[in-house]
């Protein structure tokens, strides 16, 4: 029986590791296409004209983001006709957080009625901050 040495070991489990990686970059690629379609078409209309909107960038598997979640549900409950609350996971669609121009997420952008982008906060955002930006720029 032939004995493999180290190194042989190493360098085919790494060649097996890249080639993984390779297969499910393009797997998610080509199949993940007609969600970031439907999502970015869904991007044109936020930010909202005629009424306050909030974004929030991030991720389902984010941890902040994942701490945001029952937050914005809460939010979104509590402005719903007052104000535009939306989310966008920029991990299954690139295409809003290239659009918005963040950095890191969660990322939260406040725009005004007149679709101008008013604050940009980057991290975890509190209910009560959240609450108070939304105040300050007039919703009630």
């Amino acid at each position: 029986m032939k004995t493999t040495s180290p190194k042989t070991w190493l360098i085919s489990m790494m060649a097996a590791g890249l080639a993984i990686t390779i297969f499910s970059f393009l797997f998610i690629f080509l199949f993940d296409r007609p969600v970031a379609i439907v999502q970015a078409a869904e991007t044109q209309e936020i930010p909202a004209k005629g009424m306050v909107t909030m974004v929030d960038l991030g991720a389902d598997k984010c941890i902040p983001c994942k701490m945001m979640a029952p937050v914005m549900e809460k939010i979104e409950k509590k402005y719903q006709g007052k104000a535009v609350i939306h989310f966008f996971d920029v991990w299954k669609d690139r295409a809003p957080g290239e659009r918005f121009g963040i950095r890191a997420i969660p990322t939260q952008i406040f725009f005004d009625k007149d679709a101008k982008e008013v604050y940009r906060h980057e991290g975890f955002m509190s209910e009560a901050d959240i609450t108070a930006q939304l105040v300050k720029m007039g919703v009630k």
